[in-house]
């Protein structure tokens, strides 16, 4: 009996599941009837508006036809009307000539015979060639092209009804152009070969560089995409997918790239590999803090160290023998127009009076960074100004207007901290030819400190940055650096 009653009670249980399920079946029933006179009702309504266009088409072509039937007619109109003007003057010719033929008179004919014979001549060649040619055909040069419109039509259907295309297959990383130079690394991918899914764009996705959660640095229809202002010596791990209406596909395999081997050897080899050609990438503005973002060109680039034996108006090292070392030069992708530069990108002048801004090529977010800027030519005691600025600074100003630049701004006897336009610390001592101005940039204390000749010079200009920064330099006409 106990067992009996068990049984029931779980059969009771499917009984009243299947009375809640019968309630909600007769509710489906009359939701399809009403949701079908109302599809019903839209698809009539749609059909309708379909029709009235057509009907209002059909209106605008019969005018236009009405138009050209009445063009044509005018047209024959009144070249009847011409030529039966003509023809009546034609024959009142004639019948004069008939009767001058029959006078009788001699001198009376001699009088008049040269003025009718020159009018005659006249009035043949008014009916010169073109004359008896109509002027307008009788055909209507107008064609229907209605094929489009009749294929719209078969092909009208409901959406839902069609199938919908399959999610893209994973895309495949092209390890031969992908490659790393300084702190950037540029990516590269398609699509497998016998794939024919359309795809409308991918998402590249890079973690931190300590092995951390992957984030989104890259969406697009682009398949090479370059990001700037990575972490120094940091090890990376990317991937990336494809996506279209149906849906997104599986991740592509991991790729791990490394930035800025260390400095044991001249030039370090990548742990993939990468052409020997190599081609200037395009910087635009800054995705975020640290990272910036672009489609790249399907040039490649190559990892380049070299020896601190190169005598260069413009280098980069770091004070520590053991860490990451980046050499850079000036960049004139981003540089002012008025900018000047010679030496392999190593030197910069300035063609105008006013104060221009040029940017060097690598950005720092991370890490210990110091250069130095040699001061080849100084004439009538300009101020050029030296530091680090984000992407986006203003190209025809000192460096230091904007809130985009911090700077030391320095003429032949004292110098000036300079940040929005806002001036501090004055310091005694200036440059001249020949001078060195050194610029300490500590990410990890996140300080910026100058120096001339090697003395620092002022107190720690800046503190508490943070974020991605270029070397930085505004000059005139009066100064080479």
């Amino acid at each position: 009996q106990s067992q009996l009653s068990q049984a029931l009670n779980g059969l009771s249980d499917r009984a009243k599941e299947a009375k809640e399920f019968l309630v909600q079946l007769r509710n489906m029933v009359q939701q399809i009837q009403e949701n079908s006179v109302e599809f019903e009702a839209c698809l009539v309504a749609q059909c309708d508006a379909l029709i009235d266009a057509l009907n209002r088409r059909k209106a605008q072509l019969l005018s236009r036809v009405n138009k050209e039937h009445e063009h044509k007619l005018k047209v024959v109109r009144d070249q009847i009307s011409h030529c039966t003007v003509k023809l009546r003057q034609t024959t009142g010719l004639m019948e004069y000539c008939l009767e001058v033929i029959k006078e009788n008179d001699p001198s009376g004919f001699l009088q008049i015979s040269d003025a009718l014979i020159r009018r005659v001549h006249l009035t043949e060649d008014q009916w010169g060639k073109g004359t008896l040619t109509p002027r307008m055909t009788t055909d209507f040069d107008l064609n229907l092209d209605n094929a489009p419109l009749l294929q719209s039509i078969h092909q009208l259907d409901f959406v839902q009804m069609k199938v919908s295309s399959p999610v893209p297959a994973p895309p495949i990383l092209q390890l031969e152009e992908c490659c790393t130079h300084n702190n950037s690394a540029t990516l590269s991918w398609k699509q497998p070969p016998l794939s024919t899914v359309q795809v409308e764009g991918y998402i590249l996705e890079l973690d931190d560089g300590n092995g951390g959660q992957f984030r989104e640095v890259y969406v697009g229809k682009e398949t090479m995409c370059t990001v700037d202002g990575l972490h120094f010596n940091s090890t990376y791990s990317a991937r990336v997918k494809a996506f279209n209406k149906s849906g997104v596909s599986p991740y592509s395999k991991t790729l791990v790239l490394q930035t800025s081997e260390d400095t044991q050897s001249e030039e370090q080899t990548l742990p993939f590999p990468v052409p020997l050609e190599r081609s200037q990438l395009r910087r635009m503005s800054p995705f975020s803090s640290t990272l910036n973002l672009q489609p790249s060109f399907s040039g490649r680039s190559y990892f380049e160290l070299r020896s601190s034996a190169h005598q260069l108006s413009l280098h980069s090292s770091l004070q520590s023998l053991n860490s990451a070392v980046a050499w850079f030069s000036f960049d004139p992708a981003s540089a002012h127009a008025d900018i000047i530069f010679s030496n392999d990108n190593l030197t910069v002048t300035c063609n105008s009076y006013d104060d221009r801004v040029v940017l060097g090529k690598t950005g720092f977010s991370k890490g210990l960074h110091y250069w130095e800027l040699s001061i080849d030519r100084y004439d009538n005691h300009p101020d050029p100004a030296f530091g680090v600025a984000r992407i986006d600074v203003l190209k025809d100003a000192m460096l230091g207007k904007d809130d985009k630049a911090w700077a030391m701004y320095v003429d032949n006897n004292r110098s000036w901290f300079m940040h929005n336009n806002s001036h501090t610390n004055r310091t005694e001592g200036g440059i001249t030819k020949g001078a060195t101005v050194g610029v300490l940039l500590d990410l990890t204390r996140r300080t910026l400190t100058f120096s001339i000749n090697e003395d620092q010079q002022g107190p720690v200009a800046f503190e508490n940055l943070e974020g991605l920064f270029f070397p930085a330099v505004s000059l005139n006409r009066n100064v080479q650096v």
